[in-house]
């Protein structure tokens, strides 16, 4: 298959395990291109493991991975070259400014030092983080940590984006904005690929959703396909992951 009309994201049987327990046990998932795919679970279920393992950042204990054409880890840097990470917040540089951040990712892409300087500049402004001046990444909010690591996972206009819970902690003015402009790079033909505990966020954004619980795929498809009459995607998630066992009810103090 042709790397230009091969799906965004297509994985097999993918398992990762550590010591004797699988985080991600037989994952099997296509995402086409173009697509704004949110990729849902509880705590735990290895979502963030398999984000790290279609990046390249964590290896797989067995399975296969394709990324826009390319398998991984074989072509790993051709992958890398053509996604935009927003992680979890542990991988961003705390020693460094937000602009010196968002500057480096840029040259990291081989963009060159004025034209990453310039959309350094543009982007930070954008997400309202110029103001930030000399401030390190370590003395940032929450919200204002999402917002750096978005617009340094915009700076090399990317095919395909992987998203770790991008809006946590942002506010929403911030949420809005981000909303918007992964929306249109959407209709630019950029895929995303999007964890959120956030489902009503999901259930206005995303055109596909999986969801994941103890490392396995246990629904995958349209919204219209995973609701059922007039549930909500909340509805669909609980219903699919199992609810409380107990509730307020059944505290008599409560």
């Amino acid at each position: 298959m042709h790397p230009e009309s091969s799906p965004a994201i297509e994985v097999r049987e993918l398992r990762k395990v550590y010591g004797e327990k699988a985080a991600v046990d037989g994952l099997t998932l296509r995402v086409e291109r173009g697509c704004f795919f949110g990729f849902l679970g509880p705590n735990g279920a290895g979502k963030t493991t398999t984000i790290r393992m279609l990046m390249g950042l964590a290896p797989a204990s067995s399975g296969s991975i394709e990324i826009l054409g390319h398998r991984m880890p074989a072509e790993s840097l051709s992958i890398k070259s053509k996604i935009g990470l927003v992680p979890d917040d542990t991988l961003l540089f705390d020693h460094l400014t937000g602009a010196e951040f968002v500057e480096f990712v840029g040259r990291m892409y081989n963009l060159g030092r004025e034209l990453s300087r310039s959309r350094t500049a543009e982007l930070l402004e954008l997400f309202e983080l110029d103001g930030a001046g000399r401030k390190l990444i370590g003395e940032y909010s929450k919200g204002m940590r999402k917002r750096v690591a978005m617009a340094a996972a915009l700076i090399h206009r990317p095919e395909l984006y992987l998203l770790d819970e991008p809006f946590e902690g942002v506010d929403a003015v911030g949420a809005r904005l981000m909303k918007d402009i992964l929306l249109d790079q959407v209709r630019h033909g950029a895929t995303i690929f999007l964890t959120s505990h956030v489902l009503e966020v999901v259930e206005r954004l995303c055109d596909r959703v999986a969801i994941i619980n103890q490392g396995r795929i246990i629904v995958d498809g349209t919204m219209d396909e995973l609701r059922s009459g007039t549930e909500t995607l909340e509805d669909t998630f609980v219903r699919v992951v199992g609810g409380p066992a107990h509730s307020s009810e059944s505290l008599d103090w409560l």
